[in-house]
């Protein structure tokens, strides 16, 4: 923001207050590209694999991107996270159940907030594969 005092701005709390402030002039903005990733295999998840973009190893102090690739019949079990989770499909459709029963269908380019705590399982509609963009916030 040239020409503006970043002094006058709002300081963020919580999550958002991870020193973004004051980090100088290196390291604020970081690439990604395309081919970057480490595959891992995620827990209570089946036919699939995640490729996690950027988190903690990668330097991250307060979010975790991947990508999930679910073959069709993919999906994840019937578990809770303690942390948040938005889900934004890529390609394909998928349907995310609640514990109380309730399904929500998604196709690309929609997403769905999971809050800490909140039992969902996943699985993949139809014979295609399915992309999922994962952000979990880490704190």
């Amino acid at each position: 923001m040239r020409g503006v005092d970043r002094a006058k701005f709002d300081r963020p709390s919580g999550c958002a207050a991870n020193d973004i402030f004051n980090r100088g002039k290196g390291n604020i903005l970081r690439i990604i590209k395309a081919n970057d990733g480490n595959v891992y295999e995620a827990p209570n998840h089946f036919n699939m694999w995640g490729i996690r973009k950027f988190g903690t190893p990668e330097g991250a102090k307060a979010v975790s991107v991947s990508v999930s690739e679910f073959l069709p019949n993919g999906g994840a079990t019937l578990s809770a996270s303690d942390k948040e989770r938005i889900y934004v499909v890529l390609r394909g459709s998928i349907t995310v159940k609640s514990e109380r029963g309730e399904a929500f269908t998604l196709a690309e380019e929609d997403m769905i907030y999971i809050a800490p705590g909140e039992k969902r399982e996943m699985s993949v509609n139809g014979i295609y594969a399915a992309r999922v963009l994962v952000i979990i916030a880490s704190c």
